[in-house]
């Protein structure tokens, strides 16, 4: 290399674990950003995006902030000062350096709503001297608004650099055995630990607007795989899915999962268990809407015993999961 060139690092590998987004305090403003980012991405919402910009400026970043701020006081991790999702992933980037991370694997994490974004996370690791890169979107099961839109992102990133790296992006893992395993396991800790035999399992997703699978997204079938595939491992007791977290007047995915809550007590099932399997670290979405609100609304409906599995979060399982996932593509 000549005395002229530009010092540049090169010969190393970048792991990026990415996860939805959480916004950076709870206060109004930061909510309302970190919802105006989401709610306009157009994988997320597919509206004329004319009319859809005039809905969400003057209605609901007008309202909706103070509702999901209030939501995430509930939940949110005073003594470390931030959300749950945040101090997951980055428990889940840390725990994985330490176990594969080198003087030539880099290992980070970001959020594809809000910080740290990935534009930054991939332009930090480029300077660090990765010529590959290896995406991880933290989403078993895919769906064009999750998994799709964090490579929507990462593809932007890359189309404005000049030396691009080596790029893989590994898919939905919503049937692989150590996942499934790990779901299996969390049950089994659970159940341990309560005094009481669940009526029924209630594997809870994030539900999607029925138009979207109308259109051929195969959401809907990968989260019925996985909680065949999870009864297949632990049939102790049934599980059925149902999907959550409904958002506007149209029609999503149903079963919902609030419905489900409201129904079981007269259907005789007044002992229940849920699981999150679509989420990788607990967010607002299991710890307000299910802990809180859902076991509310249950109670309420004349349920007796109600309990949340906690996502795989930075179990060791989970991490065992992520590297497997990870040393597939090295």
């Amino acid at each position: 290399m000549s005395p002229e060139h530009p010092k540049v690092n090169f010969g190393k590998t970048g792991i990026l674990i990415i996860n939805l987004g959480t916004p950076d305090t709870t206060n109004w403003l930061d909510i309302r950003k970190y919802l105006k980012e989401f709610l306009s991405d157009r994988r997320v919402i597919e509206v004329n995006p004319i009319i859809w910009q005039v809905i969400l400026n003057v209605f609901i970043l007008t309202f909706r902030p103070s509702k999901t701020a209030k939501a995430y006081k509930e939940i949110w991790m005073k003594d470390k000062d931030m959300s749950p999702l945040r101090y997951f992933t980055e428990r889940q980037a840390e725990k994985l350096s330490e176990q594969i991370g080198n003087e030539k694997i880099i290992v980070d994490f970001a959020m594809r709503y809000g910080n740290p974004s990935i534009k930054s996370k991939i332009h930090k690791l480029h300077k660090e001297g990765c010529e590959d890169l290896i995406i991880l979107p933290l989403y078993p099961q895919y769906a064009a608004a999750t998994t799709a839109t964090v490579c929507d992102e990462v593809y932007r990133t890359l189309m404005k650099m000049r030396w691009q790296p080596n790029l893989k992006i590994i898919p939905h893992y919503e049937s692989e055995p150590l996942y499934i395993e790990a779901i299996k396991n969390s049950i089994v800790k659970k159940i341990n630990e309560i005094n009481w035999k669940p009526d029924l399992i209630i594997a809870s997703y994030h539900g999607i607007p029925k138009k979207y699978f109308d259109k051929g997204d195969p959401y809907h079938c990968y989260c019925h795989k996985t909680t065949r595939l999870i009864s297949e491992k632990y049939s102790d007791i049934e599980v059925k899915t149902t999907f959550q977290s409904r958002f506007g007047p149209q029609e999503w995915l149903q079963p919902y999962t609030d419905k489900t809550f409201e129904s079981l007590p007269k259907e005789g099932k007044k002992n229940i268990l849920v699981i999150c399997p679509g989420f990788a670290s607990d967010c607002v979405e299991t710890l307000e809407e299910i802990s809180i609100q859902g076991k509310e609304n249950f109670i309420k409906s004349g349920g007796e015993n109600f309990e949340m599995v906690p996502c795989l979060n930075d179990n060791g399982d989970h991490i065992s999961l992520i590297k497997h996932l990870i040393m597939k593509n090295i």
